[in-house]
């Protein structure tokens, strides 16, 4: 499992969030946590985008964002250049996103996955390496997008 993480989560994913950690220190990973802080509503576009900053800086390479159904912070994740953020809700999706896509932010639903599941999602996207070969070129597709915004 990779031993440094970035997690967040607005106050919809709070307490799901915490729970997380618990689990992901009782497997030896050092865990950033951007916020909230409490259950108190808060703006997960801030919350993805200190989040994503962190990966984009290279002080993380991996990062979970939660919130009320993964997607809100999936969809702001993703309009950071180097982000491939991936809304899942199911085991098999968590690990070919890392096999196949290379992606570097898990996002998921508190409201949508139960705290034995979301584990078992950050367990087998954090296991998961990208396998590159076949599937490097659409990566680098992907990638290249960013560089198009840019012009």
């Amino acid at each position: 499992m990779q031993k440094k993480i970035v997690i967040g989560s607005d106050h919809a994913g709070y307490a799901l969030k915490e729970q997380i950690k618990n689990h992901l220190k009782f497997a030896g990973v050092e865990i950033l946590d951007v916020g909230c802080d409490s259950p108190e509503s808060c703006s997960y576009p801030d919350i993805a985008h200190e989040l994503c900053s962190q990966i984009q800086s290279g002080a993380y390479t991996t990062g979970i964002l939660i919130c009320g159904t993964g997607i809100g912070m999936s969809m702001c994740a993703n309009k950071h250049a180097g982000i491939r953020a991936a809304c899942c809700s199911d085991v098999f999706s968590a690990r070919a996103t890392r096999l196949h896509n290379d992606a570097n932010v898990l996002c998921f639903g508190a409201r949508v996955v139960g705290y034995g599941v979301a584990c078992e999602l950050v367990d087998a996207f954090l296991n998961n390496v990208f396998e590159g070969g076949r599937h490097q070129p659409r990566v680098d597709a992907i990638n290249a997008l960013d560089e198009s915004e840019k012009k």
